[in-house]
């Protein structure tokens, strides 16, 4: 991986926003981002997805990250990444690879920036839990403080110019 990229991943529980802010923040700062895998995939399967699947994602997750690196202009985002599949696995199947807690550690990113809860939950076929976002947020902000990895909190409107203001103020 190139260590001169700032690789800044989005993390949130479902219709916070990651997808459109990870757009727009690669838009600005002229470079890539890399889209949810496992969103895709999962609208694809013609059946539950299993803990199988869910691999995948993790796998074809990382390859993307990995050749998205390739193109991109001093940032990379992330629309999601492996605290939120950890976290996914954990919810669903009870149960994680043991080596995916020192995955985390070993890619940290050099900023999360972790969504709040609180746009309108917008229904969609993969979206699954829209009553849980506020149990989801708090899974993923202690996880992200056990690890002491550096991340902001995105809350309310204006999202985009918070971020920015947040990115800005970290890597002038």
């Amino acid at each position: 991986m190139q260590s001169s990229i700032i690789r800044i991943a989005l993390i949130g529980p479902e219709s916070t926003g990651k997808t459109t802010l990870a757009n727009q923040l690669a838009d600005h700062y002229k470079t890539v981002w890399v889209r949810e895998f496992a969103r895709d995939y999962v609208a694809k399967l013609n059946r539950k997805y299993t803990y199988e699947d869910v691999l995948q994602c993790i796998t074809m997750q990382a390859a993307e990250e990995k050749e998205a690196l390739t193109s991109a202009h001093r940032f990379l985002f992330a629309d999601t990444e492996l605290i939120l599949h950890k976290i996914w696995l954990w919810d669903v199947f009870k149960t994680y690879p043991p080596e995916l807690d020192e995955e985390i550690n070993k890619i940290a990113y050099d900023l999360y920036l972790l969504l709040y809860p609180d746009l309108p939950f917008v229904e969609d076929p993969v979206r699954e839990n829209p009553h849980r976002r506020m149990y989801f947020f708090e899974l993923y902000k202690q996880e992200l403080e056990k690890r002491n990895l550096p991340f902001k909190l995105i809350k309310g409107d204006h999202r985009f110019q918070k971020a920015v203001e947040h990115i800005d103020s970290r890597f002038k």
